[in-house]
């Protein structure tokens, strides 16, 4: 008996180093396959001409980088649209004109269209009638590798403090490598200081942050929620001190008493949130698992035996196989339906929010002309603040709620409270002022309608911006032209001409 024992124990142990070996070797395997890829990427990063600090024209970098460059220039078309994004050009006033309710006498119910490939980042905000009339100089901040250069050349706080047009001949070539690269050693790096000064408000060092977590953060200089602070004029500041929740930011601007614009309809102290990406993405379970913006919209890609990030930055639905199916083992069918299950849950509460608030605003504007007072207004308009903050919260970012879903149907509950307790209250006050009959609602089902009833004149939006055309953008050109050839290209660039 002691003798079988004996030989079952020397057999257990045997398997046991057995697999202990099997677990030793993978483990070096692994170690020595991530070694050399590395190996290979950096050796794929050397450059044959070096890069100047501030560098903005993307064809210079290219010429290091061909791969890189090629699948950035890939963010010029336009032919993929998903259920609910994907870069097709969109007209969201078309689609969804309530909207253009909800932000009457601010800029978005000019114009509010879905955002193109990067490469069009310089073309879309000039084409925008949002910039008809002209924004701050900050405006122009997340659209181009030359604001780093003008940032270096002015001072942060001189280049925050200009109008949109001052800085127009300036921000030419779009959206790319020196945004996120350090020249010297193509490092990722943070190029604009509102997200470095966002993460020191907090008690964060972002020098501290891993690779990882910087092929996030590169996108978060950008995909945020932001405001133009007053002192210094036009500075860009992230509302983060609270969290980075919509509840957070809400109290964060409550607390400030800071309103992007008064409502041309409800006269409510309004809050436009911008594209809370990274905000909402830290709240999902792809951000809890430290899973980064780019393994998603940014995959790797291996060509001819080199492996790189492919720089097509794009919805990773048009890209299932390297992006979903790196982690998820299921169909590109399954895990399309499983992205349009949860985000067609969002849109569905988004658009239950949109009706109840056009018809909240056009419901205060009722009171408002009924003789109501500031006083007993006051409840309705902060119910409407908060409902539509947190409404666009969700609507501004990206991804129709998916990259938190959870979050955003969580949030667009609470809107849809907040929305419902406005017009109780806005009832209230038309009883009060002998108006019992429900507001009729006017026709606002088109674009062209509902911007012609906030008094809007879309015949004169496009006339203005087809004289900019004309007129404006070839001068900016022309001067920005003269400067880039001044700078002189390296003779390995083949690529003569900027994308933009």
């Amino acid at each position: 008996m002691n003798q079988q024992n004996k030989k079952t124990g020397n057999s257990s142990m045997g398997w046991i180093l057995f697999l202990s070996t099997l677990v030793g070797v993978a483990i070096v395997g692994f170690l020595i396959t991530t070694v050399m890829e590395r190996r290979g990427e950096a050796k794929q990063a050397k450059m044959t001409n070096p890069i100047g600090e501030w560098e903005p024209r993307n064809e210079v970098w290219g010429a290091n980088f061909p791969r890189e460059y090629e699948t950035w220039k890939k963010t010029l078309e336009t032919d993929f649209k998903s259920a609910h994004g994907g870069s097709a050009k969109t007209d969201y006033l078309e689609e969804y004109p309530n909207l253009v309710v909800l932000w009457a006498g601010y800029g978005f119910s000019k114009a509010y269209e879905q955002g193109r490939g990067h490469a069009y980042a310089v073309e879309d905000i000039r084409e925008t009638y949002r910039t008809n009339a002209g924004m701050p100089a900050t405006c122009w901040t997340c659209k181009s590798p030359d604001v780093p250069r003008v940032m270096n050349e002015l001072g942060v706080a001189e280049y925050y403090d200009a109008t949109w047009f001052d800085r127009g001949d300036q921000i030419v070539n779009a959206i790319g490598c020196q945004d996120c690269h350090d020249p010297k050693n193509m490092n990722l790096r943070i190029s604009r200081p509102a997200l470095a000064e966002a993460f020191k408000a907090r008690g964060d060092d972002i020098n501290e942050a891993t690779h990882q977590e910087m092929r996030s953060l590169v996108c978060a200089q950008c995909h945020v929620e932001y405001y133009f602070e007053k002192e210094p004029a036009k500075y860009l500041k992230f509302p983060w001190e609270k969290g980075f929740s919509a509840e957070a930011m809400e109290a964060y601007y409550d607390e400030l008493d800071f309103k992007d614009w008064t409502h041309k309809l409800s006269r409510a102290p309004m809050l436009k949130a911008q594209h809370p990406d990274y905000e909402l993405y830290m709240t999902g379970v792809h951000g809890q698992r430290g899973v980064s913006c780019s393994d998603c919209h940014m995959p790797y890609k291996n060509e001819g035996g080199a492996k790189f990030t492919d720089h097509h930055v794009q919805s990773p639905l048009n890209n299932i196989a390297n992006s979903c199916q790196v982690c998820h083992r299921e169909s590109e069918a399954t895990l399309m339906t499983d992205v349009y299950s949860r985000q067609n849950k969002v849109m569905e509460l988004r658009g239950i929010v949109e009706g109840m608030l056009a018809k909240a605003h056009i419901e205060a504007k009722a009171a408002w002309d009924a003789g109501a007072t500031e006083e007993e207004m006051k409840a309705s308009l902060t119910h409407i603040r908060h409902a539509q903050w947190r409404w666009d919260w969700v609507a501004a970012a990206n991804g129709a709620g998916f990259h938190a879903p959870n979050t955003a149907l969580q949030v667009l509950g609470t809107a849809i409270e907040k929305a419902g307790a406005a017009r109780h209250e806005i009832a209230r006050v038309l009883w009060k002022h002998g108006i019992t009959d429900e507001i009729e609602m006017p026709d606002i089902s088109t674009k062209d309608k509902a911007q012609r009833y906030i008094g809007l004149d879309p015949d004169e939006l496009k006339a203005t911006k087809a004289k900019h055309r004309e007129e404006l953008f070839p001068e900016w050109d022309q001067k920005a032209a003269e400067r880039q050839e001044a700078m002189g290209l390296p003779d390995n660039v083949s690529d003569k001409k900027s994308i933009y």
